[in-house]
């Protein structure tokens, strides 16, 4: 049945992983624009904000957005602040280097690449981030949990995924992700094949009884000659 699209999760996939502590980012965000007596109750809210709809996602499988972590901790955003939450996850949202040339080798098989994120952020910040790295052009399709309903590992997201990608038979679709649950077993779940990445925190969120993936691998260099082998008649 061959491989008609290829659709990567982002964080942990295609921006390599880093360990990042929450209160931190949110400090260097908030500092220079809050008044100082308020940065600290503000950087405590935000990140109780942003943990319980974290928790909502991987428990209730339902979306969220960064405007409404911001409307829970009573924090309002401004352009400054906006800016200043872009530019301090700068460093932390690289793309890894192996995409342009596996996305390259993708497209020159006809094959579509897609994009599937569990985000509270925006699709113009995500955007953002590829056009910086030279490949939102390369890309066929993107869903982001943040403008539909729902988080991985929900059907719903991995359809609407397909869907943006022009894939009509999940079979002959590849998820690559890191997470076992919401990427793994979620993709499984829907009928797609999958590939798992692993890193130095994946095994943080494994769990008895998940559906394996279809092969395993250690980085993205590694994932084309299983596409390779799933094409072959």
């Amino acid at each position: 049945m061959g491989v008609q699209a290829v659709i990567f999760d982002w964080g942990g996939t295609l921006t390599p992983w880093h360990d990042l502590e929450p209160a931190d980012i949110w400090r260097t965000i908030c500092s220079p624009h809050l008044p100082a007596d308020t940065v600290e109750k503000a950087v405590s809210a935000l990140v109780a904000a942003e943990g319980e709809l974290w928790r909502r996602g991987s428990e209730e499988h339902r979306s969220a957005t960064l405007a409404e972590a911001f409307a829970m901790a009573g924090v309002r955003p401004t352009d400054a602040l906006l800016a200043a939450h872009f530019e301090t996850w700068t460093p932390h949202t690289h793309t890894d280097p192996a995409v342009p040339g596996l996305f390259g080798a993708l497209r020159e098989r006809g094959i579509k690449i897609g994009v599937l994120s569990n985000t509270i952020w925006t699709r113009a910040w995500h955007e953002r981030v590829f056009a910086r790295d030279d490949v939102l052009g390369m890309l066929d399709g993107a869903v982001y949990s943040s403008e539909i309903p729902w988080t991985k590992p929900h059907a719903e997201a991995f359809r609407a995924a397909m869907d943006a990608v022009g894939a009509t038979d999940p079979a002959s679709c590849v998820f690559v992700g890191d997470r076992p649950y919401d990427d793994i077993h979620g993709a499984k779940a829907a009928g797609l094949r999958a590939v798992q990445i692993r890193h130095q925190t994946t095994h943080a969120f494994e769990r008895p009884g998940l559906t394996p993936p279809d092969a395993l691998i250690h980085s993205l260099d590694e994932l084309l000659p299983h596409v390779e082998r799933w094409c072959s008649p």
